[in-house]
């Protein structure tokens, strides 16, 4: 390893274990079980693919003997607050869950990973059967989406720009409502399906493995008809906003649409995310990478993968929190997952170059801040917002040991 890839990367292996268990909390009001929060500048909120990623990221420098409570009480925790029609909170602190904190209505609830984080967490332990019981509710919370989400054309649609995760991403943010059908919710919900099946499988369920896994395959076939642009090389989200077809209305009836969505060819770093589900053909990935991902003017930064590509219209580099900034700026989730894509399709020196990037993006502002931030200019590195942010920075030591290999 270059000695100055090791220098940064110590730094954030000094800091992660000498920081993590201020991501650690004890149960609380209505969080009954620990938990993990992303961060010492979120006291007591226990967010959804936060803990996912901030537990999945701590792994492998916790040294807490029960480390594994935690992750296992992130996971109980918010299916302590599962409803009968399986809506499931965004985020839950000690006085309310964000089912009621935005107001009433159809709202957006927890994202697609529930799933995967319980998987993930019985491997870890080596076993499912904790799981065994609350098995029926991840079903439930999955059935809502079915209800209230998916879309005649096979794919799933978010009811609003509520708490999305990629806050301001353009194909979601002041859209109609369930009018976008973003490629990186289809993303999580693919790998979700695929996850619930295979824990099925672990805890010896075999209908709900196959059911489960057929959901899974249809809605790689959906994404692969609807998503995938061949004229750009790339995955898009979709538009649903289109009008009901009438036959009874005369301009119409002669020639009715026979398409069910409409590509939004907005590029945002999601569009990558098919390589970190395992969707992409491999042309398509060889595609994605070399005349995209690969591209300065677009989306290959100094310091990782712009999140919004540089040639879009609303591409901006603004501090904003509620909704953060997805416009341009580098986050560390993105990076890791555009990287996690990389590999796995083969590109390891891609994915070398981006881990190196990232490790001296957060190295160096551990050096000179003291901590790291929520995301990054691409072409400085410096932070914009939100100092003291660690969550799912922290994949950055997956990274680190990748790195180690090479």
């Amino acid at each position: 390893m270059d000695l100055k890839i090791q220098k940064y990367g110590n730094y954030i292996s000094e800091y992660a274990r000498e920081n993590y268990r201020e991501c650690l909390r004890e149960p609380n009001g209505l969080l009954k079980f620990k938990f993990i929060v992303p961060g010492n500048c979120y006291p007591d909120e226990l967010w959804d693919w936060d803990s996912w990623l901030t537990a999945s990221a701590l792994r492998g420098i916790a040294e807490a003997d029960d480390f594994k409570e935690y992750e296992k009480g992130c996971i109980l925790n918010f299916l302590e607050y599962v409803d009968d029609e399986g809506r499931m909170p965004i985020f839950i602190n000690p006085r309310k869950t964000a089912l009621t904190a935005f107001g009433e209505g159809e709202k957006n609830i927890h994202k697609p990973c529930l799933a995967q984080h319980a998987l993930s967490v019985s491997q870890y332990v080596k076993d499912a059967e904790w799981i065994r019981e609350s098995y029926e509710k991840i079903e439930r919370y999955i059935g809502w989406y079915d209800a209230h989400c998916y879309h005649e054309s096979g794919l799933y649609v978010w009811l609003d720009d509520f708490a999305i995760g990629v806050d301001n991403d353009p194909c979601t943010y002041y859209r109609p409502p369930k009018s976008s059908a973003s490629i990186y919710l289809n993303c999580l919900m693919y790998k979700e399906l695929s996850t619930a099946s295979e824990l099925a499988d672990i805890l010896g369920m075999k209908e709900k493995q196959c059911l489960y896994a057929q959901k899974a395959d249809k809605l790689k076939e959906a994404i692969q008809t609807q998503c995938w642009d061949e004229r750009d090389g790339i995955f898009y989200s979709a538009d649903v906003n289109l009008l009901p077809i009438d036959l009874n209305q005369k301009l119409h009836s002669g020639c009715p649409r026979h398409w069910s969505t409409l590509i939004q060819r907005i590029e945002v770093w999601a569009c990558f995310m098919p390589m970190w589900a395992g969707i992409a053909t491999e042309r398509q990935a060889e595609r994605m990478v070399k005349e995209h991902y690969r591209c300065a003017a677009t989306f290959n930064a100094p310091y990782g993968v712009r999140t919004l590509s540089k040639m879009e219209k609303m591409y901006a580099i603004i501090k904003s929190g509620n909704p953060s900034c997805w416009l341009g700026p580098i986050w560390g989730i993105s990076n890791y997952m555009v990287f996690d894509g990389l590999r796995k399709y083969g590109y390891d020196d891609d994915a070398t170059e981006l881990a190196e990037k990232t490790v001296i993006l957060l190295g160096r502002d551990i050096e000179q801040c003291g901590k790291m931030h929520e995301y990054y200019h691409p072409e400085t590195g410096e932070g914009v917002n939100n100092a003291g942010f660690q969550n799912w920075n922290f994949l950055s030591l997956d990274m680190i040991e990748w790195l180690k290999t090479k």
